[in-house]
């Protein structure tokens, strides 16, 4: 029996437009885990949060799953029954939304938002139960005026107060796999680092998976175990976080990492990857990347890279990363 928690086969996203779809995600394959944690990394507009979103089965009207099967917990999240599916969200699977003001609704008092949650998976308990589960979790998530807290609204917060608040609403559930979309995003240093320490604890106590979602290389680097590297709705690198940052094999993975800002490059220029993320109606059919690649040839542009495996569990999607290896021979 395999023990993977999460297993993404060949999806693909489309997003209508003018009675037809244009591709947001385009037939990734990952698995997952019980326990783990997995980052997914790219610029924004690869694909990263659609491929989230329709795990959970929360994909906005006009975007669908086109082809594949999400399997949780040997459930398939694409074909199975909207009832069952709003069981499954809150309680054994949930998520952190990167943005906690739009995700809080500024009418309702933090208390009655989280209790909810208790609610609609526990219906026979009682206003008082609910009250100290939500007390109790707000605790767990640093929060030091857990019943002050209860009874404010949105807008009487800081950002990581609410932050953790929409932390407490997605674990309140005990879920096997939280999803966390980009949750340190407008979040100053100290406030990032502690956000990220409150992961790992509910990590390590609740024995929950995590899908670490962020565009930042040195947060996956300090937090996940393997990273999927995506650009342009392709799964162009894979791997535990180890070998990627020691051995990157994708010309867009080393360019992502030069992009890191360290002490030997003060003063000076950042390198950066030339051009950005094409429109989903200008994808060519080769290599996504090869319009920004340095190393691209023509062959990049007409024909679909293959998947190579390094070895190790290293993989990636590139013509060229055979003969990368074979020169490189040993160090993968």
């Amino acid at each position: 029996m395999s023990d993977n928690l999460l297993c993404v086969q060949n999806l693909s996203i489309g997003i209508e437009n003018d009675k037809q779809y244009l591709i947001g995600v385009d037939g990734i394959n990952f698995t997952m885990k019980t326990g783990e944690i997995l980052g997914i990394v790219g610029e924004s507009g690869c694909g990263k949060s659609l491929t989230a979103l329709s795990i959970l089965g929360l994909l906005p009207e006009g975007i669908s799953v086109l082809e594949g099967r999400i399997i949780f917990d040997h459930k398939d999240m694409v074909s199975i029954k909207k009832e069952e599916l709003r069981q499954i969200r809150g309680k054994e699977l949930s998520i952190i939304f990167q943005e906690p003001m739009t995700s809080l609704n500024p009418l309702m008092k933090i208390g009655k938002q989280i209790g909810e949650v208790v609610r609609l998976h526990k219906r026979t308990v009682t206003r008082q139960e609910v009250k100290k589960e939500v007390l109790s979790t707000l605790e767990k998530v640093g929060i030091s005026e857990p019943e002050r807290c209860f009874h404010a609204y949105p807008h009487e917060l800081s950002g990581g107060m609410r932050q953790r608040i929409v932390i407490a609403m997605a674990i309140i559930g005990k879920p096997k796999l939280l999803i966390a979309d980009e949750p340190t995003t407008s979040l100053d240093v100290t406030t990032q680092a502690q956000i990220l320490n409150l992961l790992v604890q509910i990590h390590k106590e609740f024995d929950t998976s995590i899908l670490f979602i962020s565009h930042d290389l040195r947060i996956v680097k300090q937090f996940c175990e393997r990273a999927l590297v995506m650009y342009a709705g392709k799964i162009m690198e894979y791997g535990t976080v180890d070998r990627i940052f020691k051995y990157p094999a994708h010309e867009y993975t080393k360019g992502l990492l030069n992009s890191i800002p360290t002490r030997n490059w003060k003063g000076k220029r950042l390198p950066c990857i030339a051009g950005k993320v094409p429109n989903l109606t200008k994808r060519n059919v080769g290599c996504p990347f090869a319009l920004r690649c340095k190393k691209a040839e023509e062959v990049c542009f007409k024909e679909s890279a293959p998947w190579i495996k390094l070895g190790n569990g290293h993989s990636v999607c590139c013509h060229f990363a055979a003969k990368e290896r074979e020169k490189n021979d040993g160090r993968y």
